[in-house]
């Protein structure tokens, strides 16, 4: 089935500004385990007849130092004004069985802990992303600023399966416990940018 989906993505990881991993997964992260989450907004989406459009979820993840290794834990948390319906479609869309970039990512994935549902709530800025989910997680995302003041600093042309190749670098202050993946970061990496994957039969 052919599919796209556009929006925002924001993310927020354990390890020192620039993720190793963000560049490619055969780098090795800061740290021993890199522990941390991606977070989505949907602007347009058709997939499988299901529209997306306004939509919130976000992918926690635990993963070893070298992520191309696998064995990473991934939970997916979907905002509770989802239907039955649309909570299905983000569920396919997540673990990769609808193909896309997700397919990709479901390669290093050997531990998928049930779905569940929460209440997000985001705050989008030009220079700072806020996410929030009562009693489970809470980050802020603010942009690194450049030469020219009030402009963030930016990747670009770069290539990253979920993003776009213009990318925005933050840091990141995150606070997350769901009882198998934890992590507290302070001033550790983060970065922001549009999000648009295509799916064509």
């Amino acid at each position: 089935m052919s599919w796209r989906a556009r929006g925002f993505l924001f993310e927020n990881c354990s390890c020192q500004l620039v993720c190793p991993g963000h560049i490619h997964f055969d780098q090795l992260c800061t740290h021993e385990r890199c522990r941390g989450y991606w977070a989505f907004e949907f602007e347009h989406g058709l997939v499988e007849g299901t529209d997306l459009a306004g939509q919130r979820a976000i992918v926690a993840f635990d993963s070893p130092q070298r992520m191309i290794d696998g064995g990473w834990t991934q939970v997916l948390l979907v905002d509770r004004r989802a239907s039955a319906e649309e909570q299905r479609v983000l569920e396919a869309v997540f673990d990769g069985s609808l193909g896309g970039p997700w397919q990709v990512l479901g390669r290093f994935v050997s531990t998928r802990l049930p779905t569940r549902t929460v209440c997000i709530e985001m705050d989008r800025a030009p220079m700072e992303q806020r996410l929030r989910i009562p009693g489970l997680l809470d980050s802020t995302v603010a942009a690194i600023r450049g030469r020219t003041r009030g402009e963030p600093v930016r990747f670009e042309n770069i290539f990253n399966q979920i993003h776009a190749a213009s990318q925005v670098i933050a840091r990141g202050d995150a606070d997350y416990d769901d009882g198998t993946i934890r992590f507290e970061h302070r001033g550790t990496h983060g970065l922001w940018s549009q999000f648009d994957w295509t799916v064509s039969e």
